[in-house]
């Protein structure tokens, strides 16, 4: 079994090299996730400007439990809601090096529900 360490430094390679072919634009932000043991954070971030002009996170959202796909749907549904405010339609999804699988796709399924195109 592979450390925790090394496995979020697997995962920071994985992320910078995705990083490297995508970018955000005022036009179409990017959608960006993190990931922790008990909670999960999203922003739409504009990279040209290098703002962020959303976020939504289960500590935000003062939700009980945080890590589990529940909490990752609500998040998502939330960040979409608020860039659809900002007038955000398209985004493009960064899933920050994490397998697209359990809470990321939930969280991605559900902005993808409430509006969100990517």
């Amino acid at each position: 079994m592979i450390p925790q360490r090394q496995r979020n430094e697997i995962r920071q390679r994985v992320h910078e090299r995705i990083r490297r072919k995508m970018q955000g634009t005022a036009e179409r932000p990017r959608l960006n996730v993190y990931r922790s043991l008990n909670h999960i954070y999203a922003q739409v971030i504009d990279d040209a400007s290098g703002v962020t002009l959303v976020s939504a996170s289960t500590k935000a959202a003062k939700v009980k439990t945080g890590g589990n796909v529940a909490a990752a749907k609500e998040v998502g549904k939330q960040v979409a809601e608020r860039a659809k405010e900002k007038g955000v339609k398209k985004v493009v999804f960064d899933r920050g090096g994490y397998l697209y699988h359990g809470r990321i796709k939930a969280l991605a399924d559900a902005a993808r529900e409430a509006g969100l195109e990517f």
